[in-house]
């Protein structure tokens, strides 16, 4: 009984421990209100609910429009390692190259880096007890998942994305031929 205590104890340090130096690391992230959801928020791309409803599937708006997560490992871009750019599938935007895409073992598709700064936002999420960083497309503000810092490259983040978010468009195999020609 006295063991069971002192686990429970401990346990709960750990996650005020946690919550405190996460807190004090996301402190210049915007924090995600109802004020900043992506209906309310300033994007080149605005279109009613309804027009959403009818250019996405019904997976596609729940994670773009409501936050929502797919199931981990069910996604289709999970383990795609084709050649090419990962675009929104809300507005078509470039976000990934698949150069900066690798596998984390998470079952949902990961990135080390943006294709270009200022093509994804970053706020605060604080929902279903967590703290993490949200990220959203900057030109739609459809919501892509999370990113962390303990990603295995250069970069030390990871991009966790979920696939319903994404497009691709692969590398055009005829351009690649071209190039190599003229070389």
């Amino acid at each position: 009984m006295i063991q069971k205590s002192i686990t429970a104890v401990a346990l709960v340090m750990i996650a005020i421990s946690c919550t405190a130096q996460q807190e004090s690391q996301n402190d210049t992230i915007p924090e995600v209100t109802p004020q900043t959801t992506a209906e309310n928020m300033d994007y080149n791309v605005q279109k009613s609910d309804a027009e959403w409803r009818e250019q996405l599937t019904e997976e596609q708006y729940r994670v773009l429009r409501e936050a929502g997560t797919e199931r981990a490992g069910t996604g289709e871009y999970n383990l795609h390692f084709e050649e090419g750019v990962y675009t929104c599938a809300g507005c078509g935007t470039e976000l990934f190259d698949s150069d900066s895409k690798f596998n984390a073992h998470c079952g949902w598709p990961s990135f080390d880096k943006e294709i270009e700064e200022g093509k994804i936002i970053e706020r605060l999420d604080k929902s279903y007890g967590m703290i993490r960083t949200e990220i959203v497309c900057a030109n739609c503000g459809g919501h892509l998942g999370h990113v962390f810092d303990d990603g295995p490259t250069s970069t030390g983040l990871r991009y966790c994305v979920n696939s319903a978010s994404l497009g691709f468009e692969a590398e055009d195999d005829s351009e690649s031929e071209s190039e190599s020609e003229e070389e």
